[in-house]
């Protein structure tokens, strides 16, 4: 029986990363084609595929690509690795389940123009989801660039700051409305425009949040139903168009 083969295209499509994000791994020696056409295009094992499919994990978990090639150098059996996998995203769904919960209050706080209180801005950034959260949070991120930074930031708002936070993520749901009603693909410069401007805000007003948390986060918006509720009932659609907008993003060079 001959063994199917994948092009460049087609991978791409499969997996959902770019063909230009292909091509480096390629360059780099992470991932590349086994097999070539008669042509000479470069085409995919199955092999080759199931490693690219825990490369693209391992990036979406924060994971730099030299780290990645150590740990597939290892030699570790497909079993080692989704075991490691699920270990990863286990520990970092529990993290961003209190952020989430404490970024869902504050919104809310927000549409019933209410202004937020000392201690809510605390909750929203690590000070206690819960009355457990709070020494949790503390022993794991307190003393760190990032948590006096959110502390920062967090003590000086004004309710007219407060305000001027809910009307730019308001203009960035309504642009993400805008473009998965026309048709625009998640994967699209535009979207991933419009993604890169949601996180800018979270930078600019809370805290540094590089690529890969803010596609970390996003999975929350397809995975916790409060969270996609919150998108859907802006527009039905729009939680997974958000979601898959910042994940490309992420992996936009």
């Amino acid at each position: 029986m001959t063994e199917q083969l994948w092009t460049v295209g087609q991978v791409a499509e499969t997996v959902g990363v770019t063909v230009r994000t292909l091509h480096h791994y390629d360059q780099i020696g992470l991932v590349r084609p086994s097999e070539r056409s008669r042509a000479g295009y470069r085409l995919y094992t199955e092999a080759d595929l199931q490693r690219l499919q825990h490369v693209v994990v391992y990036r979406r978990l924060g994971f730099p690509l030299e780290q990645i090639g150590g740990i597939l150098a290892a030699g570790a059996d497909v079993t080692v690795h989704l075991r490691r996998q699920r270990a990863a995203i286990t520990d970092r769904l529990t993290e961003l389940t209190g952020l989430v919960s404490a970024i869902d209050k504050a919104l809310e706080a927000q549409m019933n123009d209410y202004q937020i209180t000392e201690v809510e801005r605390r909750e929203l950034f690590g000070d206690g989801f819960d009355d457990g959260y709070a020494q949790e949070a503390e022993e794991r991120w307190g003393g760190t660039e990032a948590w006096e930074q959110s502390q920062r930031r967090a003590k000086g708002y004004s309710k007219e700051q407060w305000e001027q936070i809910k009307a730019q993520g308001e203009e960035v749901n309504a642009r993400f409305v805008q473009l998965l009603t026309s048709g625009a693909p998640a994967e699209s410069e535009a979207a991933m425009d419009v993604a890169e401007a949601a996180r800018q805000q979270i930078c600019t007003w809370f805290y540094d949040c590089p690529r890969e948390l803010h596609a970390n986060i996003a999975e929350m918006y397809v995975t916790d139903p409060r969270f996609t509720r919150a998108y859907e009932d802006i527009h039905e659609g729009l939680a997974r168009y958000v979601r898959d907008a910042v994940v490309a993003n992420a992996q936009r060079d």
